[in-house]
């Protein structure tokens, strides 16, 4: 392939990369080659890449849309860098850029070939580590609460988990979007979802949120089980549960209320667009909770996992 741009430093491909399912034994840093980009794509130096619950999922043989023959797979779905190379586009090498990219090539490497229709610009207000922070989380939650949940100004929207990486960027999209948010959270992190813009802030571990959370348009939900068996007796007939998770379509009838079937985000550039302006206005914000070098990606798995950080968990490449 041609030399990538002076720029970037000489280095070979790292990237974290499972060859099978199993714990956090899997997680390997390797090295592969580096791709060429295709008429369609970039090749982009990739600086940060978040670490999401789809990663460990996938390590472990529970995210149903990647089976054993997908392997061996790298990791990674979000990613904020510089374009190295360019086959033929209108991207110039040198432009920061953020995506959130298809599940059949891995953001945590230090080169991945991106697509065009996958690509957005940076705001020159935002780094890298909250660039790659919020790319699939705020997907998901858009996605969520405004293409699969239809949330509308004025509506009662219960999120459940509001400091968790996609929590904290639901709390804000559904506060701008002039929603009347209830949010779910432990007693350390109520301020901080206050500071969101959620009109009111539920401690999980010491109140009932059905006893505050009352007569909802919608209940977003990124926590399954007993949570969201709960939530269904809080949503007005007619009001809809979106989840991350399988809905109980029989809670759902019982309560006569619509539900979405599973579902996953899906990269859309143009929505990415949005949420690029809304983060140079400073009308939404990334948290980051903790950063990490890529060969410490087990600890940042294990700390995502274990510690229920506020925002985002980053591996910093570059």
């Amino acid at each position: 392939m041609p030399d990538l741009d002076s720029t970037t430093p000489a280095t070979a491909n790292r990237a974290v990369r499972i060859t099978h399912f199993g714990g956090p034994e899997v997680i390997e840093v390797t090295t592969i080659d580096t791709p060429y980009p295709a008429a369609d794509e970039v090749l982009v130096r990739v600086h940060s890449a978040s670490v999401n619950p789809v990663d460990w999922k996938t390590a472990e043989g529970k995210y149903p849309p990647v089976g054993e023959d997908a392997l061996p797979i790298v990791l990674g779905r979000d990613l904020a860098g510089t374009i190295a190379q360019v086959a033929d586009s209108e991207w110039s090498v040198g432009d920061r850029v953020f995506a959130f990219i298809g599940q059949d090539r891995g953001a945590q490497s230090d080169f991945v070939c991106v697509k065009t229709r996958e690509l957005v610009a940076m705001p020159d207000a935002i780094d890298f580590d909250a660039a790659a922070g919020s790319a699939l989380a705020v997907m998901t939650a858009w996605q969520g609460l405004f293409d699969h949940g239809g949330l509308t100004a004025g509506q009662r929207v219960l999120i459940h988990g509001g400091a968790g990486g996609v929590g904290h960027m639901a709390v804000q999209l559904a506060r701008w979007k002039g929603a009347t948010v209830f949010a779910t959270a432990s007693g350390h992190d109520l301020d901080f979802v206050r500071s969101l813009g959620a009109d009111t802030v539920i401690d999980y571990k010491n109140a009932r949120f059905e006893d505050i959370a009352t007569d909802l348009d919608m209940v977003f939900d990124t926590q399954g089980g007993e949570t969201q068996a709960r939530s269904f007796g809080v949503i007005r007939e007619g009001g809809i549960l979106v989840s991350t998770l399988d809905p109980d379509t029989a809670k759902a009838a019982e309560h006569k209320v619509r539900i979405v079937p599973r579902w996953h985000a899906e990269p859309d550039a143009a929505t990415l667009g949005e949420v690029a302006d809304l983060l140079a206005s400073g009308a939404l914000k990334v948290t980051v909770a903790k950063t990490f070098p890529l060969e410490d990606v087990r600890a940042a798995h294990a700390f995502a996992q274990d510690a229920h950080p506020r925002g985002k968990v980053v591996l910093r490449l570059v």
